[in-house]
């Protein structure tokens, strides 16, 4: 297989398991709603998977890098989430649905860090981009939750498993024609201590100020579709949120792999505008008056999540030696879909549940301002030692 030939297999994988994860995120919470689940007992399920990436984003990093095959992980998490799936839709049963849920995310949630971690390794020394691959997933999420909308209108929510089924299965197929996604040229990781990972300040900065800022994001992910649901929205009116919070990932994707400088302060400014950006988003959604309004603002979602996922993402490669890389980026997901995932899945229920959706957009527009004094602070702290640093050199 030639190199070529082997991106365009990448860039179809991205949009096929974006698809996939983009059908079951936008509409799985309408489906448990479906079979009598209050909005409680749906964050706390959807809680679940934040809990288990605590143990399987690091542990997919790990094998990834040790056995220098993310193909092969990849392969077998897409295998496990798809046929641990058809539990959770064949029964009813509270009890088999949260233990099969368990089992889900052990496989599904390291997905999306382990793709980005093929695909900057296979990109390495190319001068390509991460964006050009990473925009395919953004497109698939889109015009899959877009097109599953009016079909899950036609057929029932209950045959949701379906479309996840065909999708999950297509994505199987590309990810046979993957290459392997090692590192080129880096020593085994077995032979360095994992602990280097750590050893850089600024790194551990962004993990916990990021932990703050993605907790409202996880909130929104995980209940946006009952917030529409509630303001009277339809199936189709789902799945056009989502297409509008995806599909202007594109753009911003190409503009900032063309404009953003690979330096630390540059990107950490950048996140200041990000998190404010957050702060006005959840303001917004907090006084949305109709399910119209709140697709209208999840546009947004393109600045907000996208820049943020896309400068997170290249700041983690800056700052974590290249072969740790994919356990990198599953400590950087642990961060923003893992531990964060587990107090929007069960404060963000809690709160929707006994003061509504308002209440618990009100609490991401604090906590994303947080995140803006947080990342002012780490901006400063890199201006400084910029300049100590320049003075030393001056100085010698």
């Amino acid at each position: 297989m030639n190199q070529k030939r082997s991106f365009h297999f990448i860039k179809a994988f991205n949009f096929f398991v974006y698809g996939a994860i983009a059908v079951y995120s936008t509409f799985f919470a309408i489906y448990l709603q479906s079979i009598g689940m209050s909005t409680m007992e749906i964050g706390t399920l959807m809680a679940g998977g934040p809990v288990v990436s605590i143990i399987a984003n690091p542990l997919w990093g790990f094998l990834s890098d040790r056995l220098r095959n993310i193909r092969r992980s990849l392969i077998i998490m897409l295998m496990g989430s798809m046929l641990i799936m058809q539990l959770v839709f064949l029964f009813e049963s509270y009890t088999i649905i949260y233990t099969s849920m368990l089992f889900f995310f052990f496989f599904q949630m390291p997905l999306f860090s382990q793709t980005n971690s093929l695909i900057l390794n296979s990109i390495e020394g190319t001068g390509l981009n991460f964006g050009a691959f990473r925009l395919f997933g953004s497109l698939g999420w889109a015009l899959m939750a877009v097109s599953a909308g009016p079909v899950i209108g036609q057929i029932g929510i209950e045959r949701l498993w379906i479309i996840y089924t065909v999708m999950m299965l297509i994505s199987l197929g590309f990810a046979f024609t993957l290459p392997k996604g090692e590192v080129k040229g880096a020593a085994p990781a077995g032979k360095v201590n994992y602990r280097s990972m750590f050893v850089n300040r600024t790194f551990l900065l962004f993990l916990i100020i990021g932990l703050v800022i993605s907790i409202p994001n996880s909130m929104n992910t995980t209940f946006i579709s009952l917030y529409i649901k509630e303001m009277g929205g339809e199936a189709s009116l789902i799945g056009w949120s989502a297409f509008w919070s995806s599909i202007f990932e594109i753009p911003i994707f190409l503009l900032l792999d063309r404009y953003l400088k690979k330096n630390a302060k540059t990107m950490v400014l950048c996140l200041i505008v990000i998190s404010t950006l957050f702060a006005l988003r959840w303001f917004l959604m907090s006084h949305a008056d109709s399910a119209e309004q709140i697709i209208y603002i999840q546009v947004l979602h393109c600045l907000t999540f996208g820049g943020y996922y896309y400068i997170g993402t290249q700041l983690t490669v800056l700052l974590v030696p290249a072969e740790f890389r994919a356990s990198g980026q599953a400590v950087y997901a642990l961060t923003w879909g893992g531990l964060s995932g587990i107090a929007a899945g069960l404060v963000g229920g809690w709160v929707f549940e006994q003061s509504g959706p308002q209440t618990m957009y009100q609490l991401g527009c604090v906590l994303a301002a947080v995140g803006i004094v947080g990342f002012t602070l780490l901006y400063v702290k890199l201006r400084r030692s910029v300049k100590t640093n320049k003075d030393m050199s001056l100085s010698a």
